[in-house]
């Protein structure tokens, strides 16, 4: 495990750093040659779609379901002592773990797509992925709004999935 100062301090935001390596490729006239995954808090419908409309082909989403099994935060995945039982190789502690309780949350993943096809469907698209950039504004601090296409400095059509597989 790298040292907690990388993981607080070296890298950046997905939203920071994606639009930057995707516009490498999009220059490069490589964007449709890659499958992008995109991860790190997208697991909300509005990151999601987000995520979807800078050019992620699939999201992981790891947080929300972790929560949705019983997560508390406690941040000791790494120990082998997750006091829940839901980050542990332990057998007792995984006795904490009551998969017919937890089988009721899981619907948390399935509320995710559909948000995301209501959002898909209100933008007039059949699929999330199909929702372009320009479509999307982002609103600042002092109410400001400027098209999402527009903030992270994407060309028409960068984004969207090949017209092959639109």
């Amino acid at each position: 495990m790298p040292p907690l100062v990388f993981a607080d301090h070296i890298g950046l935001p997905f939203f920071v750093g994606f639009p930057r390596v995707y516009r490498r490729f999009a220059e490069a006239g490589l964007s449709d040659e890659v499958v992008f995954i995109g991860s790190g808090k997208l697991g909300l419908p509005h990151n999601a779609v987000l995520a979807m409309a800078l050019g992620c082909d699939l999201i992981n989403v790891g947080r929300e379901a972790m929560f949705a099994i019983g997560c508390i935060r406690a941040q000791r995945c790494h120990t082998g002592r997750c006091p829940t039982g839901v980050a542990t190789q332990s057998e007792w502690l995984a006795h904490g773990l009551d998969p017919a309780d937890k089988a009721a949350r899981r619907p948390v993943l399935v509320a995710l797509r559909v948000e995301l096809q209501r959002l898909a469907d209100a933008c007039g698209v059949s699929h999330p992925a199909a929702i372009p950039l320009g479509a999307l504004e982002l609103v600042d601090h002092r109410y400001d709004a400027t098209t999402a296409r527009h903030a992270f400095g994407y060309e028409p059509g960068w984004g969207l999935p090949p017209a092959a597989r639109r």
